[in-house]
């Protein structure tokens, strides 16, 4: 068989997921719902509210941590760009792939339109779906062009999603091309900092759900799309499947996904993890702060390397360190509460975020985010140097309980009010009991 079958049969099989990929489904699961019902209250989302409304009335499914229902494509966008708005929503650092985010908003719309659906069934379609967005992502080969967490996810989610539904495994082969059909995105949304990077996400959501919608009315699409003359891997990026592949099944992916503790671009999250725990230990006095530099991969200067503006976008800020170093240095927490053009133009942050450079290291890698170095000089003329090998948040790097604890009370806060309490307390519930 070619990879792409190889991917279409892992899709469509029955599996028994090991109980190590069970939790790490339900943990990551939970995260995402929490930082999505917070970024759903958030201005951009209340902004955008308004043209999904126009879209079409119905109640199929549920707009995430809101008391609104939409047909089940719109739910899909609008729960997509809630989940990645606030940039604080969980990534495959290897695969540069936001897995979560646009898999999870198709099965929310999918289990609602189905009046719920079975747990196991539901966390078996989740990892599947995050495994494949991902697996796209960590056979590529070269860096960005396509936004991959809307290129690949919106793959991985209609597959997931058909397998929710119950479509036949003849069927997941034109679900497949019917997705790749409308993957869409590319990385000019990121270099600009545009509030378009969430609505990618949010269109590859929409496109899932839709993909498996035409399936069952009767549509087929393409079926080489991956590996064909004019597929994935010739058009949007070079890359190679035979890896990934070979451990299907075998390696879930789900497992090695990162969370993020702070509501910013994950490419800021070495520094802002090694400054906070600098805090912590009381080994940095804000005030006496003379120069920080960060020397890092090219991926992580070409994500969160501009420059501090007076003038920028909340999307623009949570993207930029020169303004996060400057926010975790006084406040010890990146709070979204804070991008607003008050803080922005506020001087001390303004001074702080002078100090701060970034430079390129001499990585090859383009889809590299470690190691990092960090520099602080204080105006004493203490040094300290850090060598960050992992984000904290990852695998290898995981959050305490403490911390987890304070980035769902923190979500929590920024909810909307009379928010469904189990998007925090029983969010697996939330999911897949009827609505």
């Amino acid at each position: 068989m070619s990879a792409t079958q190889d991917i279409l049969a892992f899709a469509a099989a029955e599996h028994i997921l090991p109980d190590s990929t069970i939790a790490a489904a339900q943990r990551l699961f939970a995260d995402t719902l929490a930082g999505g019902a917070a970024g759903a209250a958030s201005d951009e989302a209340q902004a955008m509210l308004d043209a999904v409304r126009g879209w079409g009335q119905g109640d199929e499914a549920r707009l995430l941590g809101l008391d609104e229902r939409l047909p089940a494509p719109s739910a899909a966008w609008f729960n997509g760009f809630a989940i990645h708005c606030l940039e604080w929503d969980a990534v495959h650092e290897p695969a540069v792939v936001h897995a979560m985010s646009v898999v999870t908003a198709a099965l929310l719309a999918s289990a609602d339109r189905r009046n719920g659906c079975d747990e196991a069934a539901f966390l078996t379609a989740l990892a599947v779906g995050v495994d494949i967005a991902s697996g796209l992502g960590v056979s590529a080969s070269g860096a960005m062009s396509f936004f991959r967490p809307a290129t690949a996810g919106v793959i991985g989610a209609a597959l997931a999603a058909a397998r929710l539904e119950g479509l036949s495994s003849e069927q997941f082969a034109d679900v497949m091309g019917l997705a790749y059909s409308q993957a869409a995105g590319t990385m000019q949304a990121h270099v600009e900092a545009s509030i378009a990077l969430p609505l990618q996400i949010a269109n590859a959501a929409r496109a899932a759900i839709a993909a498996v919608d035409l399936v069952k009315a009767g549509m087929n699409g393409p079926h080489d799309v991956l590996e064909g003359p004019f597929g994935y891997f010739q058009l949007i990026e070079p890359g190679d499947l035979s890896g990934y592949v070979a451990g299907l099944g075998q390696r879930w992916l789900i497992e090695e996904v990162s969370i993020k503790p702070f509501p910013s671009g994950r490419a800021s999250h070495g520094i802002l993890g090694a400054i906070d725990n600098l805090l912590r230990d009381d080994a940095l006095e804000p005030a006496d702060v003379e120069s920080i530099e960060i020397a890092a991969p090219p991926l992580i200067h070409r994500l969160v390397g501009r420059p501090y503006k007076r003038d920028m976008t909340p999307a623009y800020a949570r993207l930029c360190l020169p303004f996060l170093v400057p926010l975790m240095l006084r406040d010890g927490i990146i709070d979204p509460r804070c991008f607003t053009p008050e803080h922005f133009a506020d001087p001390a942050l303004m001074a702080l975020g002078e100090k701060v450079s970034v430079r390129i290291d001499d990585n090859p890698d383009h889809n590299a985010l470690a190691p990092q170095q960090l520099t602080i000089r204080s105006t004493a003329g203490f040094g300290l140097t850090e060598i960050i090998e992992a984000n904290l948040g990852s695998p290898v790097a995981p959050m305490s309980d403490a911390q987890t604890r304070s980035k769902r009370d923190l979500a929590r806060s920024l909810a909307a009010a009379g928010c469904d309490a189990r998007i925090f307390d029983n969010p697996l519930a939330y999911a897949t009991e009827s609505p």
